[in-house]
């Protein structure tokens, strides 16, 4: 394991050393009575030779059941002890995975998958808390067992000794092999169970178009070959359950037979007393389970370093939108003053910038249209605005001030951004929509819900503000979902408003009142990013984007008599609308 593992687990247990320590002295503590009572029995079978006294054998079963209540004790507190301490560690490491995750970038999250995410947020972390706490009690255990044991065992007779325990080999190379192979199996039937959880997610998500176009049985079809693959997986891994145990127990049984047979001979000879028996086929007894869980262990202890260094490589993922060590302050007044100088923005990995030599500048309280051919940068203009995507020092200013020398809570109470795909969550609408001031009040959230023109909407609801958003908003249309993600936005109240082409699901009177409504409030600067050239129009100023460079702006009347970019793009717009009114 490298140092750098170390540390960390070295940083998780420490907090929990009593714990540790505690867990550990109880082992030991089971141990010593597990290798007293056989001990205890051979003297109460040898005794028993020179006579029978009932008052002399119930003190012994006393003793003897006394010891073994407190050993049971004993093993279940060290066990407590041990397993809480991987329970809290695992507790933590998912709390820092997830307070981790909220500095990532959003470019990276998507790019990375949130299948493979929640896997090692999940699964690799339960397989670090198994081997903090199962594999780290099973190793102490075992090593105490033997330690302790085998002593006691040799001192009785050393060559009976070495023969009772000379297949545990064969036992612990048995269970390592057919360990790996039902970690495999467990392994593939957990993503035979993912892929049927998936597939149910989907087609419950998508239940309309399923029936729009008739394709229950395709799905059926779908779930039936998922549901196989997942029944094959489980019955595998029973065959390979029920071939183990049963070698485990036949090659017990032989090591048992062998001190029985040779054991009788040394009972014949007299080098051998009866209690001296009974106490060796108590001990290999009592080594039958720790040598068989030893390679459960040992395979679990290597699953284990390969989920730490899972789990170690999303937590040291640097993010590449940080707050600076040295944050300046905003300035005062906000007045929503944006002034880009130069700016170019890159995606890592990509073959050209998305935004090149970008110059221009937004006034206070100026309404701004964004426009262009598809994937021509406006989005990333729009994310650039708010920081999420990587930003070049002296390149973008708002008020006067670098935007990468603000810390990031600061920008965004200053930028309220709002994206095409506005994210709905599971609450009621009420609470989608004060979702970036939580305490907001109600007479603040119908306000939003009023300049967004949703107002009417959620009066037709039964439940009004209270009404609860399915899952992504599935419960509402598209303009509903668009206009909620405005709400949300337009509560904050920040001078700088980002429109990501959030009118899109919008009708043009709608769009219109909207921007009438958002116009009305005095100091607010407003960079809206559309399609719809006839709501950008109604701007005050128009920036016209063309593979990631600025090839025109001004006002629509100016820019429509210009040959260029934007009057192809006007005059498209009116064929298109000429053709839908034929």
């Amino acid at each position: 394991m490298s140092g750098l593992r170390l540390d960390r687990i070295r940083r998780y247990l420490l907090p929990h050393r009593r714990t540790v320590l505690l867990g550990a002295a109880a082992l030991v503590v089971v141990n010593l009575l597990s290798v007293s009572i056989p001990l205890l029995v051979r003297q109460v079978v040898n005794d028993l030779q020179d006579g029978f006294a009932l008052v002399d054998v119930l003190r012994m079963a006393a003793l003897i059941m006394g010891l073994a209540t407190v050993m049971g004790a004993t093993r279940l507190w060290s066990r407590m002890l041990v397993f809480g301490v991987g329970r809290q560690v695992e507790a933590s490491l998912k709390q820092d995975i997830f307070d981790h995750l909220l500095l990532q970038e959003p470019g990276w999250v998507q790019s990375t998958g949130s299948g493979e995410v929640i896997s090692r947020a999940t699964s690799d972390v339960e397989n670090v808390r198994r081997l903090l706490g199962f594999a780290v009690l099973s190793l102490t255990n075992t090593a105490l067992a033997y330690a302790l044991t085998l002593p006691a065992m040799l001192a009785i007779d050393g060559p009976l000794t070495l023969a009772a325990i000379a297949l545990y080999p064969l036992m612990l190379m048995t269970v390592r092999l057919f360990g790996g192979r039902m970690m495999k199996q467990q392994r593939r039937q957990q993503e035979a169970l993912a892929e049927l959880s998936d597939l149910i997610q989907e087609d419950l998500s998508g239940i309309g178009a399923i029936k729009i176009y008739g394709q229950e049985r395709t799905e059926q079809e779908a779930f039936e070959q998922r549901n196989q693959r997942y029944c094959d997986a489980a019955l595998g891994l029973a065959r390979t359950r029920s071939t183990l145990f049963p070698l485990l127990e036949g090659i017990a049984s032989i090591s048992l037979l062998l001190l029985l047979a040779l054991g009788s001979g040394q009972l014949e000879s007299g080098r051998l007393s009866i209690g001296d028996l009974v106490a060796l086929i108590l001990f290999v007894e009592r080594l039958v389970f720790p040598t068989a869980l030893l390679g459960f262990t040992l395979n679990t202890f290597q699953t284990g370093q390969v989920s730490l260094d899972r789990v170690e490589g999303l937590l040291q993922r640097q993010a590449m939108v940080v707050s600076p060590a040295l944050p300046q302050p905003a300035a005062v007044p906000a007045r929503g003053l944006v002034e880009a100088r130069g700016l170019t923005v890159r995606y890592p990995g990509a073959a050209r910038p998305a935004l090149v030599d970008l110059s221009f500048r937004l006034s206070p309280g100026e309404l701004v249209a964004v426009v262009g051919p598809v994937g021509c940068g406006k989005t990333t203009l729009a994310r650039a605005l708010g920081r999420m995507v990587e930003v070049e020092p002296d390149q973008l200013f708002l008020d006067g001030v670098d935007v990468t020398a603000l810390a990031l809570s600061e920008l965004r109470r200053q930028v309220a951004l709002v994206p095409q795909e506005g994210y709905l969550f599971t609450a009621s609408l009420a609470d989608n929509l004060r979702y970036g001031d939580p305490e907001a009040n109600l007479q603040r959230v119908e306000n939003a819900a009023r300049q967004a023109r949703l107002e009417g909407d959620i009066k037709g609801f039964p439940d009004g503000y209270a009404t609860l958003v399915g899952e992504r908003g599935i419960t509402l249309s598209g303009g509903q979902r668009q206009r909620t993600a405005l709400g949300r936005a337009l509560l904050v109240e920040a001078p700088l408003l980002v429109l990501d082409d959030a009118l899109a699901s919008v009708d043009n009177n709608t769009a219109a009142a909207i921007l009438r409504s958002v116009r009305e409030q005095k100091g607010r600067t407003v960079l809206m990013i559309s399609h719809q050239l006839s709501a950008a129009a109604a701007c005050d100023r128009i920036l016209v984007l063309e593979e990631g460079r600025l090839v025109q702006q001004g006002p629509h009347r100016e820019l429509v008599e210009q040959p260029g970019t934007y009057r192809r793009l006007w005059e498209r717009e009116q064929a298109s609308e000429r053709l839908q009114a034929a």
